[in-house]
Parts: C-alpha cells; structure tokens; sequence
C-alpha cells in the first residue's frame, strides 16, 4: 500500500489534475484547492480521461478510488494531508506565498513536493519554516499515465524526505528518477526543449511545417525512444562493437554547424500565427478532448505492448499490476468484475 491516505492538492490545472488521477487511483483522498473559476470543468475533464484509461490499462485488481474534495481555501485543503502537492503557476513569489500559507495549517511531518517544471529546490524552499520535508516532484502529462518522476531535493532537504518520497511514488506505479544535482530543467525538460528549439527553427526558416516535424518524430526516432532511450539506441547503432564503434564513426560529426540550440527564434506576430496556423491544418479537426482520448489510447498499447517484453513502461505496470494483486490476496477483497476494483 503507499502508506498515504489523504493528499491534498493546491492548484489544479492539467498537471494539478492528473496528479489528483494518480492518487484517487491509489486509494488516496484528495482535498483540491485552486481559485480558476473553471477548475470543475479541468478537474472532470481530466478524471473522465484517467479513469477511462484505467479501464483498459491494467487487468489486475484496482485499489478502491480515493475520494475527491474541492474546498475553498487552502487551509482547508492541507488540513491533515499526509503529503501536498503544489502545482500553481511557475512564478518564484508566487509559489513561496503558497507555502507560506500551506506551512500555517498543515501538519509538521506533511511531506511537500512541487510540480515545477525547472525551478531550482533550494529557491523555492528558501523561506520555509521546514525546509527538510521539501521537494520537486517533477511529473508529465498525462501524470496517470506517465509513469516518470523526477525527484529534486534542494539544499536543505532531508535524504529521508527524498526516500520517502521516492518510496511513495514506486507504491503508485511510478518510476522515480533522482535528480543528483540542481539544474535549472532537471533532465527531461532540458532534453525536450533542445528538441523544440530547434523544431521552432525549422518551422521558422521555412524547412518543414509542424505536421511534417511531428511526423519526423512519430514515424521516426520516436518510435525508439519509446522503448530504448537515446544511448541504448545509439548503441545498437555501432554494431557488434557497440557504443565505442558509434562514437568513433559519427562522434566527429558533433562538430558540424547542424543545430542552432543556443539560439532560439524571435516569437514574434508572424512566427506564432505561422506555427498556430500550421498546427490548426495538422490537427483541428479534432477537438482537444478527442486527442486527449486517443493520446491515452495509444500510450494504453505502447505500454502493454512493452509489457509483453517485460521491458521500459511495461515492466514498470507489470510490476504495479503484480502488488495490486497481492494486496487483493492479502485483503480476500472482492473484486467487482465491471470495475475491476477490490473493496
């Protein structure tokens, strides 16, 4: 079990959302606090989607859905919370008031994590009372499906926090990736913008529309970073004699004026009507749900698929599906055979 019983979220946008998907999925209560006046609408949406994909995700028995609270302050929210979730927007000032305020009234042991895509720990942590139970806990949308975590303690966090945390996330059929030293970005971001910027240099000099760039990824390398990464794929590229072969053969070509990656192209009027314009022909003739729908779907088969192999995702839901079950036994819980939960 995850040892976790009531959670609370502050802030509930996408990823503030999915987080409340995983938890509830796991059996963890969740109190929700975010001022958006549509945040019924974004918190619906979402949990549609992750219990749809549930559905079909997995075989073995679910834990009892956790309960969903919306309250109205977030004293309220953290009030008793085992373990609060801040996903508010990626403003510095804004963030530290949130914490301020969640120091107030939640409990002294309460583990904290935010959802910050690339703020340094030890920035956001800087005016808190208890720093030690402080952490980023980085995720990806959608955050229930997406099974990736990157845990980022500042400098004063306690390894026991990061550990614990570490632990938690497991428990939910994540995978927690530590981030050893601060980086603005962690790891993953810091890959993915690489990738963009130089995507948004292609559409702007005219090379390739965002249709034919989301091809060259989809149908292309894509495809290999699902499953093997970027090393391991490059090391199968070398041949019998692996990544030395690889290295030698295509590392001089490192030095060639390919990319523009540390430059990035003026955002101007005309860039961002060309790539809106551009994307609208590639994909509005679905709505936004409808793609959510079928990015769930697939992401479904990529992972069962990898299960089969007992390989990357797949063996990360095997292994989920492997405790669900074992906490069925354990329980002699029933399972409900249109829900396929244990009660």
């Amino acid at each position: 079990m995850t040892g976790i019983s009531q959670a609370a979220a502050i802030g509930c946008g996408v990823i503030g959302a999915g987080w409340v998907a995983r938890f509830i999925e796991n059996g963890i209560d969740v109190r929700v606090y975010d001022p958006a006046s549509d945040l019924r609408r974004t918190l619906d949406g979402v949990l549609d989607n992750s219990r749809r994909a549930f559905s079909t995700l997995t075989d073995a028995p679910r834990r009892r859905e956790g309960r969903v609270d919306v309250v109205d302050s977030i004293s309220r929210a953290v009030d008793g919370a085992d373990l609060i979730v801040e996903s508010v927007p990626e403003q510095l000032d804004v963030k530290r008031s949130v914490y301020s305020e969640i120091e107030m009234h939640a409990r002294a042991d309460a583990l904290m994590t935010s959802s910050t895509s690339g703020l340094l720990a030890t920035d956001l942590q800087a005016e808190m009372a208890s720093p030690e139970r402080f952490l980023v806990a980085h995720s990806f949308n959608p955050v229930y499906l997406i099974s990736l975590v990157e845990l980022v303690g500042g400098e004063k966090t306690d390894e026991a926090t990061i550990e614990q945390a570490s632990q938690l996330f497991d428990s939910m059929g994540m995978v927690p990736l530590r981030v050893k030293k601060e980086i603005e970005g962690f790891i993953a971001d810091r890959l993915l913008e690489a990738v963009w910027r130089e995507a948004l240099w292609l559409v702007k000099d005219g090379i390739a529309t965002t249709g034919e760039i989301d091809d060259a990824v989809r149908f292309g390398f894509g495809l290999r970073y699902a499953q093997m990464g970027i090393f391991d794929t490059y090391r199968m590229a070398g041949g019998t004699e692996g990544m030395r072969h690889f290295l030698a053969q295509f590392g001089p070509c490192l030095k060639w004026p390919w990319t523009k990656l540390m430059d990035v192209p003026e955002m101007n009027d005309d860039l961002i009507e060309r790539i809106a314009t551009q994307s609208d022909d590639q994909s509005g003739h679905l709505s936004i749900s409808e793609m959510e729908r079928l990015r769930d779907e697939n992401l479904i088969a990529i992972i069962q698929g990898l299960k089969r192999n007992d390989w990357g995702a797949g063996k990360t839901l095997a292994l989920y599906e492997q405790r669900l079950s074992a906490e069925a036994r354990i329980e002699q819980g029933r399972v409900h055979p249109d829900t396929k939960r244990v009660s």
